[in-house]
């Protein structure tokens, strides 16, 4: 493996990221997971809680470890749904990212908080979600929601 700050290759290559989108039901609604970024690009927007997979990590293992990191959600179970990568979602370079999506029970909504390098967690209902999110993170939920509403099984 190359060391830190080294380059196997001498053009650019892509990023690779995974996001957890993750639901909650209750009786009144079913809602969404969603972290206000508290770094650039699009510090204090909302998105989908993510982040850049290691390279010794496998991709769910990511997942669920930026899920842990940016809202102390754990024990999750993940599935793996689509893999976003149009050029030019995200201003820092060329990105890919594998989304993930799961259900959380009562207890683990519960347990929300922010950490790491969002500047807050909230559960909001999928009927009304914040306007302008981070990203392409408006599509990547409308593509996770209309997967459970049309009976997509998740975990």
């Amino acid at each position: 493996m190359a060391e830190k700050g080294t380059y196997t290759y001498d053009w650019p290559r892509p990023m690779v990221s995974v996001d957890a989108v993750v639901f909650s039901r209750t009786a009144a609604a079913t809602e969404v997971l969603l972290i206000n970024r508290g770094n650039e690009p699009f510090k204090g927007c909302w998105a989908v809680p993510g982040g850049f997979l290691e390279l010794d990590e496998e991709l769910e293992v990511g997942a669920a470890r930026e899920l842990a990191e940016e809202t102390g959600v754990t024990g999750v179970k993940l599935e793996q749904i689509r893999v976003f990568g149009t050029c030019g979602r995200d201003p820092r370079g060329r990105m890919i990212t594998v989304v993930f999506m799961g259900t959380a029970d009562a207890e683990q909504q519960v347990a929300t908080k922010a950490g790491d390098d969002a500047a807050g967690a909230q559960w909001f209902d999928i009927e009304n979600l914040p306007e302008h999110l981070a990203f392409d993170h408006d599509e990547m939920l409308k593509f996770a929601i209309e997967k459970l509403l049309n009976g997509g099984a998740i975990p």
